[in-house]
């Protein structure tokens, strides 16, 4: 499948800022079930400084703007080949052993919810294959949290989202990564797009998932969100530990804090290559 992607990133500031500095982490890698063909980020007035792929296999950059600034705005645009491997990684490279994925942060870290979840789930499996497993972690979590956007904020912890039982992607992600912790199972958060809508219909963000070390296979991607595993719909950005150590955008603002506006809108559509 071709995925034509459109984001669009706005930073509002009630008053000017001094000067504003982010990391960024927007450039997909190509790895066996994703090609980039094309691809840019850009931003009026931008200033680009570092750039270096981590250890993770994922891309960075640094970004500034020198101020007076009340507004900002990033956009990405590209188009990726996808091929559908039931969510195995491959190809991908980084230098990061599976097990630096077993570390708690608090937004993953399990509670006593979190633990009962994960011994259901694998109750009785003692002899089944890592992979049924990790299979079995995403249907509890895609169970016991339903889908729901405007239940959950930016900070919301695994924890917090399973006792609600409500939640979006992010929580989804975070309560999976928490569960197949408490299993032993090296889990970590994966921010990219989705091309959930034949019309093309925009989003108010990107998409999140996790990925699961599978022994045998490597990285196995699953999303409790949509219960499945991803596929060529599915275009793979970056990954951290949790939400926060994936995210695309990571800044700070130079001076006073002001009262800030997010607005994010994604559209990712199927299409024809483009003509190089």
């Amino acid at each position: 499948m071709i995925l034509n992607v459109r984001h669009v990133t706005r930073y509002l500031f009630d008053e000017p800022v001094r000067g504003i500095v982010q990391s960024q982490k927007l450039w997909p890698a190509s790895c066996a079930s994703q090609r980039v063909l094309s691809w840019a980020v850009t931003s009026e007035g931008c200033m680009r400084g570092a750039a270096f792929t981590d250890s993770a296999g994922d891309r960075v950059e640094l970004a500034s703007w020198r101020g007076p600034v009340s507004e900002i705005e990033i956009e990405v645009t590209g188009q990726v080949e996808t091929i559908d491997l039931f969510g195995v990684l491959r190809d991908h490279r980084e230098k990061v052993p599976p097990s630096a994925y077993l570390r708690a942060t608090r937004s993953v870290a399990p509670d006593k919810g979190l633990r009962a979840l994960s011994d259901e789930a694998l109750g009785g499996m003692d002899s089944a294959s890592d992979l049924d497993r990790a299979h079995a972690l995403c249907r509890a979590v895609s169970a016991a949290i339903a889908y729901r956007p405007g239940e959950t904020e930016a900070h919301t912890t695994a924890a917090e989202a399973l006792a609600g039982g409500a939640g979006v992607c992010q929580d989804h992600a975070h309560a999976l990564i928490a569960v197949a912790h408490v299993a032993g199972i090296p889990a970590r958060y994966v921010t990219g797009y989705l091309q959930s809508d034949g019309a093309g219909a925009s989003h108010e963000a990107s998409h999140a998932w996790a990925e699961l070390h599978v022994p045998t296979l490597g990285w196995v991607g699953f999303d409790p969100a949509n219960a499945c595993c991803p596929d060529e719909r599915y275009i793979r950005l970056g990954s951290g530990g949790d939400a926060q150590e994936a995210a695309p955008i990571r800044g700070m603002v130079q001076g006073a804090v002001p009262v800030e506006q997010l607005v994010v809108e994604v559209v990712v559509t199927a299409g024809q290559q483009q003509q190089q």
